[in-house]
């Protein structure tokens, strides 16, 4: 039977084809738990829920195959009996949260920098794009005759492109030991301390630079083998002094921190505050943005800002721009998505004009989660 044609997939067919041909916008959502991040919600809803199952997983290969509505806590729960892990860390933000979601999204959690993002991780994906058409990408042709990866495109899009029906994911063995350490340090110095050994054999995997209880603390998380775990901890506590902490307590800690729930990100948004997020060089010296934390090895920066203030989003984005790097409104808790601003930095020539051509080939009648990502889209 031909995939478009089975009785799973063939109602989204009928249903995206339909709303093409009298272009009604649609809103593509998994769980929801990332309604939050973007620049607007517009559409009739399109759920992709009943899209839920796993539908291979072959452990001695790595790979796993999931229809995109399957919660991300059921997958990494298969993962672990095995094992194995999506090594990213993608965001929960909820117990709802699904592997379309994460795909869609693209976020990455703590071991970004070192392991790598979600679209490292993708193999392959099967999709319905704007014109009711079924497609398949990724196996022995990761390429399409443009020469776009298409199946890593997804991965960012936030849905703009098509409706993703299952995806396959390289995985990989959890690591044999892990231990997180802990150093008082200046932010100055805690990333010339991070890049200093981000430069040498150390099996770093995370960090996290904040004000923690009135005090200045890089948190800096090894895993790998249990010699070269041991080797590091104790060089780098007898280089710098510090303490190793108990490493079933940072579990949860890493966790929280990957769904912003450590009591940083809990007091701004208790003020009511916005969240921005920073993609910097990991060598960025410290901006002068106030309160901040710093994650990647200094590669992802966190600040919050009073809701609405203009004046701070236009120097946020322009320091980063400064840098190299970019700015987005992560979280605004007005749930106004960006009324006050513009969420995401605006593309630059060609990007501007690739990304445009590729909804044009993808959803040629603007119907995915029109206006998710541009404000004029």
């Amino acid at each position: 039977m031909d995939t478009a044609q089975s009785p799973l997939i063939a109602p989204f067919v009928e249903r995206i084809r339909a709303a093409a041909a009298d272009q009604t916008p649609l809103r593509l959502r998994g769980g929801g738990s990332k309604d939050f991040y973007g620049q607007s919600l517009q559409g009739e809803l399109l759920s992709t829920r009943e899209l839920a199952g796993i539908l291979s997983y072959e452990p001695s290969e790595l790979v796993v195959r999931v229809r995109t509505g399957t919660r991300l806590a059921e997958v990494e729960a298969l993962l672990a009996q095995h094992g194995q892990c999506l090594p990213f860390e993608p965001p929960h933000f909820s117990d709802n949260s699904t592997i379309g979601g994460m795909v869609a999204a693209g976020l990455s959690g703590p071991a970004r920098a070192t392991a790598g993002a979600v679209r490292d991780y993708i193999l392959g994906v099967n999709l319905i794009n704007g014109k009711g058409e079924f497609l398949s990408f990724g196996g022995q042709v990761m390429k399409n005759v443009a020469g776009y990866d298409v199946s890593r495109l997804m991965a960012g899009s936030l849905g703009t492109l098509g409706l993703m029906t299952d995806v396959s994911l390289k995985v990989l063995p959890v690591a044999p030991a892990e231990t997180t350490l802990r150093f008082v340090l200046d932010e100055a110095t805690a990333l010339q301390k991070l890049n200093a050994w981000a430069g040498q054999p150390l099996p770093l995997n995370a960090s996290s630079w904040v004000i923690d209880n009135a005090e200045p603390t890089l948190y800096v998380r090894l895993r790998g083998a249990v010699a070269a775990v041991e080797s590091a901890s104790q060089r780098m506590l007898a280089e710098v002094g510090g303490t190793r902490l108990d490493d079933a307590a940072t579990r949860a800690d890493w966790a929280k921190a990957r769904d912003l729930l450590l009591p940083w990100f809990a007091q701004g948004f208790a003020r009511g505050d916005e969240l921005w997020r920073l993609s910097v060089p990991q060598t960025t010296a410290p901006l002068g943005l106030g309160d901040t934390l710093i994650e990647w090895l200094g590669g992802q920066r966190w600040v919050f800002v009073p809701a609405g203030n203009t004046e701070a989003a236009t120097k946020i984005r322009a320091k980063a721009q400064t840098v190299g790097g970019s700015a987005t409104l992560f979280v605004e808790p007005s749930g106004k998505h960006g009324a006050h601003t513009q969420v995401f930095d605006a593309l630059k020539p060609p990007l501007d004009r690739i990304s445009a051509e590729l909804k044009r080939q993808f959803d040629p009648a603007n119907i995915f989660n029109r206006g998710r990502l541009l404000a004029d889209h």
